[in-house]
């Protein structure tokens, strides 16, 4: 997968997002969409105005192809295993509230906002207990639930001994939710082999599937056996056959799980950037990004997070990182920053020739 080939076969399917004129180096962030997924939309719209409530069949057929293509990209063993979701709050709530009594929540200090909220509410709210630590010093002892991301957002750094913290979870009757949003796409995952019991992620990222394409992956087990009340009528089994038993009746495994009628173009509009993650591998996008990084760090001495232990981006720590992210987006280059942190994320869309424009303008920026 090196530069000439992504040029020749790659970069003609997003011609119209790299007709902008900005470096962009936020693919950690808000992924690029392939020119395919406003097709996508598209004739998923054209179904709604051809055969109105017929268009069910095929929304319904591209919500399956967005729950197996996802399956497949993070080991699940089955896709009804992934529930789609429109944030990866949704699913931590649908977990939440499937856990009987007020449950003991332990995780770590350096969670994503919308995971570390929801988290907050619930423990003002007395629905759970919660201990928040470093993850270093995170111990599933004593927990019924332990939530944990497997790369931190705010400088990319990868969560070691992951399996030996679950196994301990485990050991200690815990449950275990994962959040890979930092992960998927951008870092071989198999949630079967680490045996995770839930995980939640999304396209927003490095899957360049934009907004509320998210989902929550439940092990075939508990999707069974747990029962959450974020459920509704697309739960039940035979949902279009609208019975009414005593007690009611859910949809076998983790369809047990959906919840009301779904938004329908959220799925729709994540394949195409599914499709060419899964075409070109996780594998080979995982070694042309940290070629990436290596480069850019050559350029770049202070940047952090630059080997196999960090996610998909780098980071510049500096007291004033949004201000700079600020400037350097006068100046043509879109990055971000999360506290100290600025992150400077390249993907397969960027030329080795745009990474060194881009430090050139860094170091101008920073010296300035």
């Amino acid at each position: 997968m090196d530069e000439a080939w992504l040029k020749r076969e790659v970069f003609p399917r997003f011609s119209r997002v790299l007709a902008r004129a900005e470096i962009y180096l936020a693919n950690h962030s808000l992924g690029r969409p392939p020119d395919r997924a406003a097709d996508d939309v598209s004739a998923a719209l054209d179904a709604w105005y051809r055969d109105m409530d017929g268009a069910w069949d095929a929304w319904l057929k591209a919500r399956q192809r967005f729950r197996a293509r996802t399956a497949q990209l993070v080991g699940a063993p089955r896709s009804d295993c992934i529930v789609p979701k429109t944030s990866a709050g949704q699913g931590l709530r649908a977990v939440l509230n499937a856990l009987p009594g007020t449950p003991r929540v332990v995780t770590s200090d350096g969670e994503f906002d919308s995971i570390d909220f929801i988290l907050r509410v619930y423990r003002e709210q007395r629905r759970i207990q919660l201990k928040m630590v470093p993850w270093r010093e995170l111990s599933p002892k004593g927990a019924d639930l332990v939530v944990l991301s497997t790369v931190m957002f705010r400088n990319g750094e990868i969560v070691k001994n992951l399996a030996r913290i679950i196994h301990e979870a485990h050991s200690s009757a815990a449950l275990v939710l994962l959040d890979v949003y930092h992960h998927a796409g951008a870092l071989p995952l198999n949630l079967t082999e680490l045996h995770a019991d839930f995980a939640v992620g999304g396209s927003y990222k490095y899957t360049r599937g934009g907004p509320g394409a998210c989902w929550l992956y439940v092990r075939p087990g508990l999707a069974e056996t747990l029962r959450t009340p974020d459920t509704g009528w697309f739960a039940k089994k035979d949902a279009f056959h609208y019975a009414r038993p005593e007690p009611p009746e859910f949809g076998p495994g983790g369809d047990a799980w959906l919840e009301s009628t779904p938004p329908v173009l959220a799925p729709v509009q994540a394949l195409a950037g599914l499709d060419i993650t899964l075409e070109l591998g996780v594998e080979r996008i995982r070694a042309h990004s940290l070629e990436q990084k290596k480069f850019l760090a050559d350029l770049l001495p202070l940047c952090e997070g630059v080997g196999d232990d960090h996610g998909a981006f780098v980071t510049l720590r500096h007291r004033n990182a949004v201000k700079l992210s600020e400037q350097l987006g006068k100046a043509g280059v879109k990055t971000d920053a999360r506290g100290e942190y600025l992150r400077i994320c390249p993907d397969f869309l960027n030329t080795f020739e745009e990474l060194d424009r881009a430090a050139e303008i860094i170091r101008r920026v920073l010296g300035s």
